[in-house]
Parts: structure tokens; C-alpha cells; sequence
């Protein structure tokens, strides 16, 4: 799936919308994001050091789970993060990374969804977590 597939199911944009693709594999969400350098979030994370911070992973591997979920996200609704568990930071991921992840949906209670992640940079885990969510209509 490309940006614009992905625009399709997602409904954020500019620079929120954080991942480059993703496909379902095996029933499992996988997406990428390059961190090229310029991203709004290293401009003070650190100047002398850019280092992704920790939420910006998880949002990166919330936002590449909802593709698992396409066929319940469309105009009229939003997903928001209900929470975050056992969240492990590895790894920094820095401007040049191509970060990977691998999730999927653990459990389903309409309108929520729990699910588990991980994120890798050449196949070194960086962060995993265990993340729930809910689909809403707009308001």
C-alpha cells in the first residue's frame, strides 16, 4: 500500500501522517517509515543529536495497524490511542533509519482494539509495545 492507498484508510495528514507503506501479511500489519532527517519532531529531539522520540514510534506503529482495520475506517470516524503497555524503548532510531513494524490486532470489543508492536532498524528491535485504541465517529 502507498501513501495515497494509505490516505484512504487514515485520516491524518501533513506531517502526522507518519508511515511510507504498509501491507497485511499473514494477517499482521507491516509498515515503514523513512526517517529522512527534516521531520518536525527532531528539530528539538535533539539538535545535536536527532533521536525520534518514543511516542512518534508508538504513533508509527498504531498508525500501521489501523490497515488491518480498513474495513471499518472511513470519513466519518477517527481512531485515538486508549492506551499504552509495557512499552520497551531498545534502540534510538535517528534521521537515515528505515523503521519497521510489525503489529496486529490481539483482541476486538467493538468499538475497541488491542493490539501489539514492534518496530526494527535492519532487524534491531528499537521499541515494542501492547497499544489499544477506538474507533469513533466524528464529531
Amino acid at each position: 500500500m502507498n501513501i495515497e492507498e494509505i490516505k484512504q484508510i487514515l485520516p491524518h495528514r501533513d506531517d502526522m501522517l507518519l508511515i511510507d507503506e504498509a501491507q497485511v501479511v499473514d494477517g499482521k500489519a507491516m509498515g515503514k517509515k523513512l526517517i529522512n532527517g527534516d521531520e518536525f519532531f527532531l528539530r528539538g529531539h535533539f539538535p545535536e543529536n536527532p533521536v525520534v522520540p518514543g511516542v512518534i514510534l508508538c504513533e508509527i506503529m498504531a498508525q500501521s495497524v489501523c490497515v488491518l482495520l480498513s474495513d471499518k475506517m472511513g470519513k466519518d470516524v477517527l481512531p485515538f490511542f486508549t492506551g499504552l503497555d509495557k512499552v520497551k524503548f531498545r534502540n534510538p532510531v535517528k534521521p537515515g533509519d528505515l523503521f519497521e513494524t510489525t503489529c496486529e490486532i490481539t483482541k476486538e470489543r467493538e468499538p475497541f482494539y488491542f493490539a501489539k508492536g514492534e518496530g526494527r532498524v535492519n532487524g534491531k528491535l528499537c521499541v515494542s509495545a501492547e497499544f489499544s485504541f477506538a474507533i469513533t465517529k466524528k464529531q
